[in-house]
């Protein structure tokens, strides 16, 4: 998320690094949803031990202070520099994260396995009927272009402030109902790797289960698109086969054949995971707003940065690319320092 929110221009971007601008997808769209199915297979385990020890009302103070403090990190990046309430985009990234963690851990604290499995089915299923039944005052049932679908109408009455596309807004009410199942199959996938089941059985479902879940979004996109900026029950099904089968290929290569070092980058950015996000999107804002001199006036300062380190030497796109590359290691050798030291920023 770091390398693809943090190009030296926008201008100029590889499309892999790119969001889809509708239908379909790229591999920058698989980076969210991803994201989200970890923090459900992460409950599986953080809650399984919180359970035993038979703390499930302090389990719940913790889930609500957890998002809290989510939520409220992404309204204070969103309200930076300004703090102009009135034109703030109350919805965004980590509001999204923070209100599908809660409302998954809710659903898995109070409701059994087989209940689980229904409210998921319900919330896809659901969503799907909707989007396509349900008639938009001015464009009517099933359109689902950017300003006729009926995720972008429910959102002009339900959301404050300003959305992030004008009429509409990624991370808006309606579609984030979606993006709670993706992260209750993330917590169904917690669950089989936790089964005791021999290790080669688990990942041989891994991938098993990722390729169907893969062909059937394929199937249903045919009828309702894989988007992620409506966050389709197509898109949820297929991200999560896809990402079954990054995970099953990881948990193949790591648990089983025992290679780890290669990990090892990755190991560091997640245990800071939130605190390093965080922390990158506010250096990245004052980047923007902080002016420098140049010439006779005054610019950005990243858009200093980018025009004097890597504009000067490299091909448009790829002076973007080795900005946002920079960013990256800069942040993953913030993250390098306090793992060596062994502090864990939790929220």
């Amino acid at each position: 998320m770091i390398l693809v929110n943090n190009p030296g221009s926008w201008d100029y971007v590889y499309t892999p690094l790119d969001h889809a601008p509708w239908h379909g997808w790229t591999l920058t769209d698989l980076i969210f949803p991803f994201f989200l199915f970890i923090v459900g297979i992460s409950m599986t385990f953080s809650f399984a031990r919180r359970l035993e020890q038979g703390n499930k009302g302090q389990l719940m103070r913790s889930v609500l202070r957890r998002s809290l403090i989510i939520l409220l990190l992404g309204l204070f990046l969103s309200a930076l520099p300004h703090f102009d309430l009135a034109n703030l985009r109350y919805v965004g990234v980590l509001q999204r994260i923070a209100l599908v963690y809660l409302a998954a851990s809710l659903i898995v604290l109070n409701l059994s396995r087989r209940a689980q499995a229904w409210v998921t089915l319900g919330l896809l299923l659901g969503y799907w009927a909707v989007m396509k039944l349900v008639p938009v005052p001015g464009a009517g049932a099933g359109v689902l272009t950017p300003e006729g679908n009926l995720a972008a109408w429910i959102d002009g009455f339900v959301v404050p402030g300003r959305m992030y596309q004008g009429r509409w807004d990624p991370e808006g009410f309606l579609s984030t109902i979606p993006a709670i199942a993706t992260t209750l199959l993330g917590v169904f996938t917690g669950h089989w790797i936790r089964s005791g089941r021999e290790r080669l059985e688990i990942a041989a479902g891994m991938f098993a289960v990722g390729w169907l879940a893969i062909l059937a979004g394929l199937a249903w996109g045919i009828f309702f698109p894989i988007n992620k900026n409506l966050w389709t029950s197509s898109y949820v099904v297929f991200t999560a086969g896809a990402a079954l089968e990054l995970l099953a290929l990881c948990y193949w290569l790591i648990d089983i054949q025992g290679y780890q070092k290669w990990a090892r980058p990755g190991v560091v950015f997640g245990v800071n995971a939130i605190a390093v996000f965080v922390l990158s999107s506010l250096v990245t804002r004052l980047l923007i707003f902080v002016q420098v001199p140049s010439g006779a006036e005054t610019i950005a300062a990243k858009q200093w940065i980018y025009d004097n380190l890597f504009a000067s030497w490299a091909s448009p796109v790829n002076a973007s690319l080795a900005y946002a590359a920079c960013h990256v290691l800069m942040w993953w050798a913030l993250t390098a320092l306090l793992y060596r030291r062994r502090i864990f920023i939790k929220i």
